[in-house]
Formats: C-alpha cells, structure tokens, sequence
C-alpha cells in the first residue's frame, strides 16, 4: 500500500495525502510504506552538482510543469487559508541562468577563498564551482574574486559578496573587507578593469565606498535610466520584473493619478501613464528616483515616507484614482487597513511572501474590494521563494 504525495509544502517537502513530510518527493510521487518513493513523472535530474547541498536552490529536482504548479499552489493554498477564490493565472517563471542579483557569501580557508551561497539550514558555504541560476556574466566573476579576496580577507574571516547587474555592466558590492594599502587600492582597480565592472565598492561597516566607478551606475526602469546606489534592490531577473509591470499595468490600467506605495528606485512608478506620486522610506532609492524623474520628465513626484510609522490615511489616498503596493515580506497591514477604509477605485498588489498577501487580500476584501485576479511569478529559479501579482477593484 502506498501513500500519494499531494503538495509541497512552503519549504521544499512533498506532503503525503496522511501527513508525512518527505525530502525531495513531488506530487505524482508514492510513498511506500518503507519510506522509499516511486517517482512520478514530476521529476528531472537536476542540472547543478551542487544540488541539494547549495541553499540557493531547493527544487531543481522538479520539472518546469511541477515548478509551476507549485508557484500556482502556494499562491491558492495562501488564499484559501483566508477563504479567498480568485482567477488564477498561469505563473511566470523565469528562465535558468537569468538572476542578476544576488549576494554570496565568502570565506577565508589557508591559502583559499571559499565563495557560494550558504548550504540548506546552515552557515557553511558551499564552494561554488557552477550555477545555474545566476547570469554568466556575473558567475564568471567568482573566480577571479577567490584571488582578489585572498589579499582582503583574513582567515576564517567571512564576507560578503553582492552581485548586481547595471546597464554599463556588473555592480559589486564587498562587505566585510578591508583593503588597506596602496597595493590593495591599486589591486581593486586592476580587477574592475580587467572585468569591465560598473562599479567596485566596499563596505567596511560605515555604508558603501565606491573605489571604482567611470561613470555614474544605472539601471533603467520603465525607459528611463536611474542611479543606482550600491546595495539597492532590484528585481531579480529582468524577465521577472517585466512580468510584474505587466500586471501592475493592467490593474491600474486608465488611471489619472496613481500613488505608488514602497515605490523604491521606481520600478512601477517609471512604466505608469498618468501622474504619480512614489513613495519610499529609502533616502537613497528615493533621491535616485527624484533625480531620474526630473532628467526625464515624467510626471512622477516622490515622496520620501516610511509607510509603516505614517502610512497614507483613508483622505490622503481620495486623491488617487490608483494605488500599487509593493511592500516587504511583511506585508502592509497598517497601509492596507486605510486602503481598506478608502475610496480608491483600483489596486495592483505585488508581494514577495504569498502567506502576508492573502492576509492584506482579506483585509482589502472586507473593505469592499473585489480580488480580480492572481499571477504567481517564479523569479528564483528553483526555489521556495513565490511571488504573486493582483489586482483588486471596487
């Protein structure tokens, strides 16, 4: 007799149809009552050698059919938890070898330099020597920082390691070095010319010093180019970040003025028709965001806000015709309380955490709003890390 696994729970588990948590097991798969599974037709071999060691990835044992119908149940089984039913959209999942932001962590071993992401639950770094989520680009960067950070690190010292793709190259961040010497100095200068990196910065633990940086790094968002501070967020994959102004679009498709809520460096603000006031707690994303709106043109005002101690009350929000929320894992519970109490015709949603969303979704419900439709987005490649674009509407 055999036990069907049915989903995969939020951490990568296949859950049996009694309960049982199995590593690695997919739906489709059987539980034999030794614990051993017949495997179904939901798995591949997966590509990377450093599977399932390496935390970057949790579930490369899954085909794209099983990925995505994962995406799609963590999104439903969120909702459903809070009673909500909605349309569904089929998810969009980003391609291999596509992330352009990511942070790696490094380690001095004797005469080696350790780079990878951290191993599943732990603090020890997988040394990675492939990968298959991150841009070439920016993977062929690993090897020659081993012997850049051989002069930086002390050992069993750590540091860390943040990978960001500009529009004039690679952007790379180093925290928790400290070059110190004209020889360091001219190392460093030697390495992002060698590469043909944007940007070089280091962090010593007082903010990001850039030591090596032409011209000012930019990304462009929505046609326009923006500065980029180091550290700053960014959507992981282009592709990605497409996909959800796409749905943003949509759900505030005709509105005059739309108020962008956890804007950041302008992501959504800078791809919207009609006037728009962004908000955002980030001086740093905000001023960039400022600045690149004036150069422009665009009908984008910018409001510097933290949106958790002073989120928009019910009669500030009457004067949008449109709202975009794009807060943390966290969610937006204070904001989405006043949204929940305001006028304002339409909401695009996008959340990085299905679990905080379906709670905001049935606030905004119980306001009066109807959720319109969903579309899980798989911009982590292989990993339990879901995020779901909505639209809602009164």
């Amino acid at each position: 007799m055999t036990d069907p696994i049915v989903r995969i729970a939020a951490r990568g588990d296949g859950v049996s149809a009694s309960g049982k948590h199995v590593a690695f097991a997919v739906p489709g798969d059987e539980l034999r009552d030794d614990g051993s599974l017949i495997e179904g037709p939901g798995h591949q071999v997966p590509p990377c050698r450093h599977f399932p060691e390496c935390g970057g990835c949790q579930l490369q044992h899954l085909t794209d059919e099983a990925f995505a119908d994962y995406c799609t149940s963590r999104v439903s089984g969120a909702l459903s938890q809070h009673g909500l039913v909605t349309e569904l959209r089929a998810p969009h999942l980003s391609p291999p070898r596509t992330r352009r932001r990511a942070t790696l962590r490094a380690l001095r071993a004797g005469r080696d330099v350790i780079i990878g992401f951290n191993a599943a639950g732990s603090n020890q770094i997988v040394d990675v020597r492939e990968c298959h989520i991150l841009t070439p680009s920016l993977f062929a960067l690993v090897e020659p920082l081993r012997k850049l950070l051989a002069t930086m690190l002390s050992p069993r010292r750590f540091a860390e390691v943040h990978l960001t793709h500009a529009d004039q190259g690679p952007d790379l961040l180093l925290k928790g070095v400290a070059p110190d010497g004209l020889e360091a100095a001219e190392a460093i200068i030697e390495f992002a010319e060698r590469h043909a990196l944007a940007r070089l910065s280091i962090d010593e633990g007082y903010g990001p010093e850039a030591r090596f940086e032409p011209v000012p790094a930019t990304v462009t968002l929505g046609g326009t180019p923006v500065t980029l501070p180091p550290g700053s967020f960014l959507q992981a994959t282009a592709d990605g970040e497409a996909a959800l102004v796409e749905a943003v679009r949509e759900g505030v498709a005709g509105a005059g003025r739309t108020l962008d809520l956890f804007a950041g460096l302008g992501t959504f603000a800078l791809s919207l028709d009609g006037a728009v006031t962004a908000a955002e707690a980030s001086r740093d994303a905000i001023l960039s965001l400022m600045a690149a709106a004036r150069r422009s043109g665009r009908p984008v005002e910018a409001a510097h806000r933290d949106l958790y101690r002073r989120p928009y009350d019910a009669v500030e929000l009457g004067a949008f015709e449109a709202v975009v929320l794009d807060p943390p894992r966290a969610g937006a519970a204070e904001q989405v309380k006043e949204l929940a109490a305001s006028g304002v015709p339409r909401i695009a949603y996008v959340s990085c955490n299905p679990a905080t969303f379906a709670r905001d979704a049935e606030s905004l419900v119980s306001g009066g709003y109807r959720l319109l439709w969903a579309r899980p987005v798989g911009q982590f490649r292989w990993s339990t890390h879901v995020e779901v674009a909505a639209a809602f509407a009164r």
